[in-house]
């Protein structure tokens, strides 16, 4: 197992003990990490998604981490959550966004919103890797601001019919499954649906591939033509989606950071390697004063980081065991968005460092710092940009008084 991930481990059994199941599910996750490693350099330098990703995940049993044993998940707590994602992380931002998604947005919002009827449907097999998920909230003038979406829905009897167009959905083409968000052209309030992307009246439109980074992450423009669904397959309910879209970002955004994590080691131990090997000026580069001031702050922080996204990781631990405590809740959601910003801007900035350590070899994508620093950039933009969750925490201590934003 990676050095930085086993020194973790060993300094969060001194604050929480993990069973034999937990630490099998993370042997797992080490595993399929560096399984993917090979996969993830080919598809990256292609540009393309790299289709070992559910393949290698199902086999591993990681399609369903955060999925109740009930419907064949591994019912894992949200912080092994975490430390799955950041040895995931380890491999690569692509492998990051298709397990939020899948397992973040789609699957854990569908059973804490989903009928037991759907849930029973469909989380069997997504957590199996039999079916792939989707989330669908952004588009092309309503990213920070959902409740600005102009897709739509009109109700005839139980049944629905979406129209309009989303932007940016990762997993977007490979889907099976799809939460939606529309808005009903009678009331104007928003609702969740999940859709079949088989059903008539859905549409990939485009597969966005001329993406800046994050090559091997499915990215689609989508459309829907008065595509079909019926009643038993709204999240909530009816005109309440926001909740749902709300509680999936605070699920995703410590999934995220957790990934940030991950990112943040391998560009360390990395770096460590190839400064403490390459000669420049007769010397090695790692006896510089400023190569190791950039070292310094590249593990300062990785360990500042990782300490907010475990605090996020418990308090949505302690959340999830007493839903009906708001305080829990609320403490939960500012701890995710702190963890996402920091998480997110450190991963960035550690990459960049890395990247600037490497030279003239890092300035090329067959270098893996490289491809961290032009995945990390997104880190910064989806499931909340920066300046989204520096409004959400300051207004979470000032008060709604103080909303910059409703």
């Amino acid at each position: 197992m990676e050095k930085f991930f086993e020194k973790a481990l060993e300094q969060l059994e001194r604050l929480t003990k993990l069973d034999e199941d937990e630490v099998k599910l993370l042997e797992s996750a080490d595993r399929a990490a560096d399984e993917l490693a090979e996969s993830e350099f080919e598809s990256y330098i292609s540009r393309r998604f790299n289709e070992k990703i559910p393949e290698v995940l199902s086999r591993h049993g990681l399609m369903g981490v955060p999925i109740s044993r009930v419907y064949g998940g591994k019912g894992a707590g949200a912080l092994v959550q975490a430390l799955v994602m950041e040895r995931l992380g380890q491999a690569g931002m692509g492998v990051v966004t298709f397990t939020d998604v899948h397992e973040f947005l789609g699957s854990l919002t569908i059973q804490d919103w989903g009928s037991e009827s759907l849930k029973q449907r469909l989380l069997p097999q997504a957590a199996s890797g039999r079916s792939i998920l989707a989330y669908a909230l952004t588009e092309p003038e309503a990213g920070s601001d959902p409740a600005s979406m102009t897709t739509s829905y009109k109700k005839k009897n139980d049944t629905y019919y979406i129209m309009g167009s989303k932007y940016l959905i990762s997993n977007g083409s490979i889907a099976t499954q799809m939460v939606v968000f529309a808005r009903s052209e009678e009331s104007g309030r928003i609702t969740s649906f999940v859709v079949d992307t088989k059903s008539e009246g859905f549409e990939v439109d485009m597969k966005l591939t001329e993406k800046p980074g994050l090559f091997t992450s499915d990215t689609a423009l989508i459309s829907f033509n008065e595509l079909e669904v019926g009643g038993e397959n709204i999240l909530g309910e009816e005109g309440k989606g926001l909740h749902v879209a709300y509680s999936a970002l605070l699920n995703g955004r410590i999934g995220i950071a957790s990934g940030c994590i991950g990112v943040m080691e391998d560009c360390v131990n990395k770096t460590i390697e190839r400064v403490s090997t390459r000669t420049q000026h007769g010397k090695l580069i790692g006896k510089h004063q400023l190569v190791q001031k950039h070292i310094a702050s590249m593990a300062s922080n990785l360990e500042s980081s990782r300490w907010l996204v475990y605090t996020a990781a418990m308090k949505k631990q302690q959340y999830d065991q007493n839903r009906e405590n708001v305080e829990l809740r609320a403490e939960a959601d500012r701890a995710s968005a702190i963890a996402k910003y920091v998480a997110s801007r450190c991963a960035f900035d550690t990459s960049d460092r890395a990247l600037q350590l490497f030279g003239g070899f890092g300035y090329n994508l067959l270098s893996p710092v490289t491809r961290h620093f032009l995945d990390t950039r997104v880190a910064r933009i989806y499931e909340g940009t920066d300046e989204i969750m520096e409004l959400k925490i300051a207004s979470s201590l000032l008060g709604k008084d103080f909303e910059a934003y409703r």
